[in-house]
């Protein structure tokens, strides 16, 4: 088991930056894919980014790339997302999330199915 905690969110004016952490406990984080989600009201849940377990391969969704960076620290079990040039639209809570598989390897599958252990979310709210 892994449990996940995030924390970094609050209220920027657009253009602003913010670095989102999430903990985990548990197990290492070594072993699993981790991704970055977010749900804005009324919305479905939408993938951010992903990493692969050692922080080599990440992927983007088009949506925030150059903007967004994810980065990981094995050793302390926690994974990052640095978010500049934020914009209203990128209002939402954001959730971290381990893969189910901790053999997999893929970091493209964007599908939440494809995660087990979710952090409860940090919202990020931005202004116009």
């Amino acid at each position: 088991q892994v449990q996940l905690v995030e924390s970094g969110g609050g209220l920027v004016q657009a253009g602003g930056s913010l670095r989102l952490s999430c903990a985990a406990s548990g197990r290492t984080i070594s072993m699993y894919v981790m991704g970055w989600f977010r749900q804005a009201p009324g919305k479905e849940r939408e993938f951010v980014v992903a990493i692969s377990r050692g922080g080599v391969s990440t992927y983007y969704a088009d949506s925030v790339k150059g903007r967004f960076t994810i980065s990981r620290d094995n050793v302390k079990n926690t994974m990052y997302l640095h978010m500049n040039d934020l914009k209203p639209e990128d209002t939402a809570l954001y959730c971290c999330a381990a893969a189910a598989d901790s053999r997999r390897t893929v970091v493209t599958e964007i599908s939440p199915s494809k995660y087990a252990y979710w952090g409860q979310g940090t919202q990020v709210t931005v202004s116009s």
